[in-house]
């Protein structure tokens, strides 16, 4: 293994750790994770818009306050990629749209601010589905991001890009969003680490309707230290964050010790009703006949089916083909 592959495999904690200790420099963790993207995303395409020249400068800056001794902040250094959703003052930020192709932000949003605050470089944009909508990652823009372990399947989304650059160790820190499951979704397909914060943890400012506890925007990592790592710089107050409520960065930054024999766990393998494939649901079962001795209880939830859910479904169908047929009659020829 070479140096630069050594470097970029560490868990950025570890990389943080050995750049306050002047083990590391960040303009080496800037060069490495240059060079690893430059190598690996041609094949997986989890990197959007790029600023090297500019992240390259700020490794400096932040090497410079490394040696002179000042203080750091918990991201000091650490080459990160923020989805391509949250607005980056400087850099393309296209939401995977083409209507947005050439839209270059003047401010950061506000979590990419907090972000910057803690010391992080900003290298790149990770690629999502247009708008953020899908449980993919792929647009017109950038196009599809593979998934790490085989880049013909998918990468899941909407933050696919940012695990994948996680789980290719492009990237040692990666921003996320989620609405219904676009943390969750990819870290799960991937091989890392994706939370879902309660509402307004982690200030949005770009909320369409305010107090919607809808979407929310989180961390992802390699492990849950690194996520922790991340997640304390994200949180914070915020006037544009009606949501918004005070946490203890220290707190959250800091592991905890569980003993996972005192849990209970359940488990489920459809909710009573998702269709899932005879292979996933081999594989899922063979992981907790793996894992059930570690917990104090381990068992599967039942859920009892609706018999409302048929006649939802049909009405919820009639309703889509009848606007579906009046749009087609206002649409004009040949669109």
């Amino acid at each position: 293994m070479s140096l630069s592959d050594e470097l970029v495999s560490l868990s950025s904690v570890e990389m943080r750790r050995r750049i306050g200790t002047k083990e590391v420099s960040p303009v080496e963790l800037a060069e490495a994770s240059i060079a690893r993207i430059e190598a690996l995303n041609p094949t997986v395409n989890a990197i959007a818009a790029t600023d090297f020249a500019h992240a390259r400068k700020l490794a400096i800056s932040a090497e410079s306050a490394a040696r002179k001794g000042e203080q750091l902040g918990p991201l000091h250094g650490l080459p990160t990629g923020i989805k391509d959703l949250h607005e980056t003052a400087g850099l393309l930020t296209t939401y995977g749209s083409p209507l947005y192709r050439s839209h270059v932000p003047a401010h950061d949003a506000a979590m990419v601010a907090l972000v910057r605050k803690a010391g992080a470089i900003i290298l790149c944009k990770t690629n999502v589905p247009e708008f953020g909508a899908g449980a993919n990652t792929r647009n017109l823009v950038w196009g599809a991001t593979g998934n790490p372990f085989d880049p013909r399947l998918n990468a899941g989304g909407s933050s696919g890009g940012s695990a994948v650059a996680l789980a290719c160790d492009m990237l040692p820190v990666c921003t996320g969003s989620d609405t219904g499951g676009s943390l969750r979704i990819p870290a799960a397909i991937c091989g890392v680490v994706g939370f879902r914060p309660s509402p307004g943890v982690v200030p949005m400012d770009g909320r369409p309707l305010g107090w919607t506890p809808i979407s929310v925007l989180g961390p992802m990592g390699r492990s849950v230290a690194d996520l922790r790592l991340l997640f304390s710089a994200q949180i914070g107050m915020d006037d544009r964050e009606p949501l918004a409520f005070p946490l203890d960065r220290i707190a959250i930054a800091t592991s905890r010790p569980v003993d996972l024999g005192r849990l209970r766990m359940a488990f489920t393998e459809d909710f009573g009703q998702c269709p899932v494939s005879a292979e996933v649901r081999r594989v899922f079962r063979s992981r907790i006949a793996a894992m059930r001795h570690l917990f104090s209880t381990c068992d599967e939830v039942k859920f009892r089916r609706k018999k409302t859910f048929p006649k939802i479904a049909r009405s919820s169908k009639a309703l889509d083909d009848r606007l579906r047929a009046k749009w087609a009659k206002d649409l004009p020829k040949g669109f």
